[in-house]
Parts: structure tokens; C-alpha cells; sequence
């Protein structure tokens, strides 16, 4: 009775669930090649030495807990605050940060597998291993340079999201005015050499025009790493219908995320108005150094996040599924995959989807609303590996036609 009157203060329609079989949910899971393209553990690993080996009670990432969910590979952000550091300090941070998901991978062999490619994350579920994989979150980290993205490259990051929450010199992002009428010149320039390296072109973070620009510049398909659907959550983050029927005309995937605040305008609402809790987390990123120690970050963070969930609570599990629904009928289920942003979205994540074990809920939901397995298969991760074999396809392509 409580979930119900919940769900009717929130405006939220019943949705009618089909009784599914717990066995139906792991005989998928065990065919499964699930892919989180979003994951922000890896600042967790640098700054407070965080140990993906141990079952943690706080995060959302670690060995355990993805083995729970069923698991085949992760892309762990590699992400650069482009308010606190300048864009050469942002090649350091990326290079450290790079550094700690290697060795994190060293450090255990029995799990983890350093992968690049859609076969060697195949290859490492075949072998009983999880694939970790790097995106680099934001375009500062280039630093306007494409022998520092070439770098990059060479070092296993397999995305570039054009840009964070500032505008790079070259492309707009979606969380300020625009200043360069979406992608530059040179910004062109940036896609069509990550299309020849076989870096995935991510637009997640950029503004419309540079989504629209980014789609003409690419000669192969894009993908959103983390969004979520912008007609049922207004986020300038999130895709309207028209990109997502765009992304899928281009063969790309659209990943939903799943912060609350991008669910739903409400849950963003009052998240906004807790006004003490943010200025307490501005103060301590405003008193942490850029290097050096910043272990104590995040469990003062943490602390706020856990006193924002005590005023906010959370969403159902339902208010996601809306989303993944709404994509795959706006833009087909061939074009619809996961981007959680676990570790990057103060903890705020619906109730039944808390961290990356709670895979099989979202299986079971998806499951409730109507979809077969083979669909289920896609969004779990096939289309991922889709869209990665024709990024890799295109890249063979255009180092033949430049030898």
C-alpha cells in the first residue's frame, strides 16, 4: 500500500506487470554479455585507494557485486572536473587516472581483463573474466590536441565524450549557452581522427547543435554513454525523440542513465532545493587539492549524499524502465543499451537499481513490461557490441584507404 500511494502522489500511471519466473531471469542473465558503458568508479580508485576486490557497503562498483549482476565488461570514466583543472592539468589527471585502472586490473588477474575491443570483451566472458574498458569523460582532456587523443588511443580508451559541463575550445557543450554554434573546424577534425583510431564518438554532455554537427562529421555510428530520454525528463543531458531517432538512423546506441535526476523533473526539482547540501559539497571540493591527497573527499561526500536520500528517498524501479521503454519505441530496440553513471550521481539511483548488482531487477522489469529475451539481449549489451564492431570497421577502413 505504501509503493502505491507513492507511486499516486508522484503522478506515476500503474503499469501492468506480468508474474515473471525468477529461473526465466538467470537462464537470460547466464546468455548474457551485459556492458555498462558508464561507470565513475575509477576517481574512487585513484583518490581513496578503493579496492574493486572487496564487497564494499558503500559505492556501486566492485568485483563482487558485478559478479552479482551478471557482468561481462564495464567502460570505468575517465573523467576531469573542467571547473578545477586547466586543460594540461587535465592531461595529468587522465594519465593518473588511466594509470589506476591499469594497475587495478593487475591487481586482479582472476577477475578483471584489460579490453579494447567488442572481441576481447568476448573473449575475456568466455574466459570467465569481467572487461574493463576506459572512456574519457570530456573533450579538456585533449587539450585541443589529437596527438595527446592519439595517446590516449594507444593506452586503451575506446570513447571520447566530446564535452563535460563547459564548452571545450571546439565543441558546445549542453549545460551552457552555445559559443561556437555546436562543433568547430577543428572539432570536426577531432571526430573524424576518432573514427580512424576506433574510439567511439560519445555525445552524451554536448549541446543539440553538436549532436547534430558530431553526426555529420562521423563516418561511423555514435553513441550516448549516459542519457536519458528528454520527453520524460526536461535534462538538456537527456535526448529529445528527434536524436534519438537520429542516433538510430546513424546505427549508434543510446545507453539510459540511471541518476534520478534525469528520470524524472520532480525528483530534479527537489533535489535542487536542498541548497545546504550542495553548498556543503561545494565547500569541500573548494578546500580538496587537484593533487595529492583527496581521500577524505569522498566519504564527506558520501555523507551528504545519504542526507539528500533521507529528505528525497528514491524512485521506483518503474520510473527507469520508462525510459528504456520510451527509447526502444522512439528509437527500436537495436539502438537502446546501459549507461548507469554508478559512482558518478551522488548516490541517487531508483530503489531496486541501487548499485550494479541489482542487474537481474531490471531484467525481471524489463521482462514485466512485455520484452522477449532476444530483445532483452540487445539492450543488455548486444547492441553495444554491435555498435563497437562497425566503430572497429570503420577504423580498418579508413587506415587501408590511408596507407
Amino acid at each position: 500500500m505504501k509503493n502505491l500511494v507513492l507511486l499516486l502522489l508522484l503522478g506515476y500511471p500503474a503499469v501492468a506487470q506480468t508474474r515473471v519466473d525468477p529461473a526465466r531471469v538467470d537462464r537470460l542473465l547466464q546468455r548474457a554479455a551485459v556492458i555498462d558503458l558508464h561507470d565513475d568508479t575509477t576517481q574512487m580508485i585513484l583518490d581513496e585507494a578503493y579496492n574493486l576486490g572487496e564487497k564494499h557497503d558503500y559505492g556501486q562498483v566492485d568485483i563482487p557485486r558485478m559478479r552479482s549482476g551478471h557482468v561481462s565488461g564495464v567502460f570505468l570514466s575517465i573523467w576531469t572536473d573542467s571547473d578545477r583543472y586547466t586543460p594540461v592539468e587535465a592531461i595529468r589527471r587522465t594519465l593518473e587516472q588511466i594509470d589506476a585502472v591499469r594497475r587495478e586490473i593487475a591487481r586482479h588477474p582472476g577477475d578483471l581483463e584489460m579490453a579494447a575491443t567488442s572481441a576481447e570483451i568476448l573473449a575475456a566472458r568466455k574466459r570467465g573474466h569481467i572487461a574493463i574498458l576506459m572512456g574519457v569523460e570530456g573533450g579538456i582532456a585533449i587539450d585541443s590536441d589529437l596527438a595527446v587523443l592519439r595517446s590516449y588511443a594507444e593506452l586503451g580508451v575506446r570513447y571520447l565524450t566530446l564535452t563535460h559541463t563547459n564548452h571545450t575550445p571546439w565543441a558546445d557543450s549542453s549545460s551552457l549557452a552555445g559559443t561556437h554554434n555546436g562543433l568547430t573546424g577543428f572539432g570536426r577534425e577531432v571526430v573524424r581522427e576518432m573514427n580512424r583510431l576506433g574510439m567511439m564518438v560519445d555525445i552524451s554532455h554536448v549541446s543539440d547543435k553538436t549532436f547534430l554537427d558530431a553526426l555529420e562529421a562521423s563516418a561511423a555510428p555514435v553513441i550516448a554513454s549516459h542519457s536519458s530520454c528528454r520527453a520524460l525528463a526536461s535534462a538538456p543531458r537527456n535526448m529529445t525523440d528527434d536524436m534519438l531517432r537520429a542516433i538510430a538512423k546513424k546505427g549508434g546506441v543510446v545507453h539510459i542513465n540511471y541518476y534520478e535526476g534525469f528520470l524524472d523533473d520532480g525528483f530534479a526539482g527537489r533535489e535542487t532545493a536542498l541548497k545546504a547540501e550542495q553548498a556543503e559539497q561545494n565547500a569541500i571540493d573548494g578546500r580538496t587539492p587537484n593533487f595529492g591527497d583527496r581521500s577524505q573527499n569522498g566519504p564527506a561526500v558520501r555523507k551528504i549524499n545519504a542526507q539528500r536520500i533521507a529528505k528525497l528517498g528514491h524512485l521506483p524501479l518503474s520510473r527507469l524502465l520508462d525510459h528504456f521503454e520510451h527509447a526502444v519505441k522512439v528509437a527500436g530496440v537495436d539502438h537502446v543499451g546501459l549507461g548507469s553513471d554508478f559512482d558518478g550521481a551522488d548516490d541517487l539511483f531508483p530503489e531496486g537499481m541501487e548499485d550494479i548488482s541489482k542487474t537481474p531487477n531490471l531484467v525481471r522489469g524489463l521482462m514485466e513490461r512485455g520484452f522477449s529475451d532476444e530483445d532483452i539481449l540487445k539492450i543488455l549489451g548486444g547492441n553495444t557490441l554491435r555498435v563497437m564492431r562497425e566503430v572497429e570497421q570503420v577504423s580498418l577502413r579508413l587506415k587501408a584507404e590511408n596507407r
